[in-house]
């Protein structure tokens, strides 16, 4: 990690505006279209490390441009550029800190859900197992263990939140947010989706547990949004190491919050910094993923 470049944890383009910084990613008008740039910035239980993980925004965004066009037959997307070709001329005066990280999108309208899918049981969704036998009200078979492959895919939505943690909710709440036929499209779709990622990561020794997909209607049509099945949206585990009945290890930040639990801090800001050690792991950690999941590699 000696020569990892510096991460990039605050982007600001002059002459550019921003419109939203989120934990992760900066976005920026373009006009017609929107500029999306993930930067190196880490978040945990809800609080962003003053301190980023090099190129992890990198991984993030050439992930989700492999996934967007591994399924584009499956679902329309809201992709304008491939992540390499060249940037717009605005743009051009800040292409070494946007290379590779950024994403040129159409303006779509977010739906107000995240479209959750668990073929596993872990989180919220293993708590609210031990609690009550159900998943987001979804009644489930008892005995499952923890991290357990479920019987079927489950389709759990969730409220975006600004801050602080999705909530969980019922699929009949989701359609009555969104709409009820735009809810059991963007459920089977979501499904869809999952079940063709997990076969493909599988037989390349990785296990996705869950992940997130973000959906938004442009021109009137419904199209795949912001980041796809990525270390940050997803549950990713070693599938050598898949062992239920316990947490797994993880190719996500899990490493990063397996070692804020050892410390004194109550969880609130300002969160303390990462030590070089736990930057370094979790750097490999995403590598690692990308590596197995695309077959090319990004290099330290």
């Amino acid at each position: 990690m000696s020569n990892a470049p510096v991460p990039v944890l605050k982007l600001d383009l002059p002459g550019i505006r921003k419109l939203k910084s989120g934990k992760v990613r900066e976005v920026f008008d373009l006009g017609d279209r929107l500029l999306m740039v993930a930067t190196d910035r880490i978040s945990a239980f809800d609080c962003i490390m003053p301190n980023g993980i090099p190129r992890k925004g990198e991984v993030l965004t050439r992930l989700s441009h492999f996934w967007f066009a591994k399924f584009a037959n499956l679902a329309p997307n809201h992709l304008l550029a491939k992540v390499d070709d060249a940037l717009p001329p605005a743009l051009q005066p800040h292409a070494e800190v946007l290379a590779g990280r950024s994403m040129v999108v159409k303006k779509a309208q977010p739906l107000a859900i995240e479209c959750v899918v668990r073929g596993y049981l872990a989180g919220s969704g293993w708590k609210e197992y031990r609690a009550g036998q159900t998943v987001c009200g979804i009644a489930l078979p008892a005995g499952l263990k923890e991290s357990q492959e479920l019987p079927e895919p489950v389709f759990t939505p969730a409220t975006k939140a600004e801050t602080g943690h999705d909530e969980n909710i019922p699929f009949a709440q989701a359609a009555s947010i969104v709409g009820e036929e735009i809810a059991v499209r963007v459920r089977d779709l979501s499904l869809t989706l999952y079940t063709h990622a997990r076969q493909y990561a599988r037989e390349r020794g990785i296990i996705i547990a869950d992940t997130k997909f973000e959906f938004g209607l442009h021109d009137g049509a419904l199209i795949l949004i912001d980041e796809v099945l990525t270390p940050d949206s997803s549950r990713f585990w070693p599938a050598d190491q898949y062992q239920p009945g316990r947490s797994q290890p993880s190719f996500d930040k899990q490493f990063v919050r397996d070692y804020l639990e050892t410390l004194d801090w109550d969880k609130t800001p300002p969160a303390p910094a990462l030590p070089p050690e736990v930057v370094a792991k979790t750097q490999e950690k995403y590598f690692e993923a990308y590596r197995q999941l695309t077959g090319q590699s990004l290099g330290s």
